[in-house]
């Protein structure tokens, strides 16, 4: 998923004097600034990710003890009692696949740095080693006092600039930005296809026990077997939904090259749009494979030691809006 080209943004010099306009120097929306990706990124983007939120961290339990529920019920109350011998190990085999997936989709869209730009960078240092040209401005996040890339937004909740920030999701106790939106994306698919298998499953155990007796279709009693399917079929049909909406949100989010930020805040037309299939080629990392539907794609067990930049140090800007050349 690499990153898209970081603007900054011009301003027009001598409002007001006649003819002015026509002799500035400003740089093109689409040139690049000329900087390493490793001072643009955060210094931690290779290191373990994770918020420290009291509500994010207990939807992220409920969420792994939901599949864990769906988990016993199926294997459980409705395929182990199966006599069909083919039928449990078809089925169990395709749902437990699905059900790993998902979680692991989950622990890397939690654990993995969205995109949080480097806390404290606002530093004259530092933005004169930008090398931006005269006529160019910045903009310094007041609340974590970093300069905002293009397309950056602030977290409340992170306390970080995330890049290309569609929103802060407590299921997953993260941000969904630039470096785990396809993380993301997998886990709302293969929770929904989790939850469509296990509805399935749930109508043909109960056709097959509304046709022979309840008491061998399950081994625990009628009434708690009843009652477990019922539970499932309510969980099954609520995340079957809410994730099938979230998926195909974020899939439109990517074809448009529009978070959902950009879009509640109406900041459409700002930035060079690139086409819906390099949007989620630059997504999933890469053309299309198979390591699309992986969570485990670009994993690692060697330690790398890349050569990150090194931001100078210096007295924070008080400005919010800083107009190169600095005073």
């Amino acid at each position: 998923m690499k990153s898209p080209v970081h603007r900054c943004r011009d301003v027009e010099h001598g409002r007001g004097q006649a003819g002015a306009g026509a002799g500035t120097n400003c740089l093109q929306a689409e040139q690049r600034i000329p900087i390493s990706k490793d001072v643009i990124t955060s210094s931690s983007a290779s290191a373990m990710w994770f918020i420290r939120d009291v509500c994010g961290i207990v939807c992220a339990i409920i969420t792994w003890l939901l599949v864990f529920y769906a988990e016993f019920v199926v294997l459980f109350v409705m395929l182990l009692p199966s006599k069909n011998i083919t039928y449990s190990i078809v089925n169990g085999t395709l749902f437990n696949t699905l059900a790993f997936l998902a979680l692991a989709s989950h622990l890397r869209a939690m654990c993995t740095d969205p995109g949080a730009v480097p806390k404290g960078n606002a530093t004259k240092e530092y933005i004169e080693s930008l090398q931006l040209k005269p006529g160019q401005v910045v903009y310094k996040c007041p609340k974590c006092c970093s300069i905002k890339p293009d397309r950056a937004h602030h977290c409340s909740v992170c306390k970080r600039c995330i890049r290309k920030m569609d929103h802060h999701c407590p299921w997953v106790n993260n941000c969904v930005g630039e470096n785990n939106q396809k993380y993301f994306v997998l886990f709302t698919m293969y929770i929904a296809l989790i939850s469509l298998h296990a509805l399935v499953m749930v109508v043909f155990h109960f056709l097959n026990c509304f046709e022979d007796d309840w008491t061998k279709c399950s081994s625990f009693s009628p009434p708690a077997t009843v009652i477990l399917l019922i539970l499932l079929c309510f969980e099954g049909l609520l995340f079957l939904i809410f994730t099938s909406v979230m998926f195909g949100t974020q899939v439109h989010s990517i074809c448009t090259d529009e978070t959902g930020i950009e879009r509640l805040k109406g900041e459409t037309g700002k930035w060079g749009k690139v086409p819906c299939w390099e949007a989620m080629e630059m997504a999933f990392g890469g053309p299309f494979s198979l390591s699309w539907c992986s969570p485990f794609a670009g994993l690692s067990c060697k330690k790398s030691s890349p050569e990150h930049f090194t931001v100078p140090q210096g007295e924070i800007i008080e400005e919010d809006v800083i107009e190169i050349p600095l005073d």
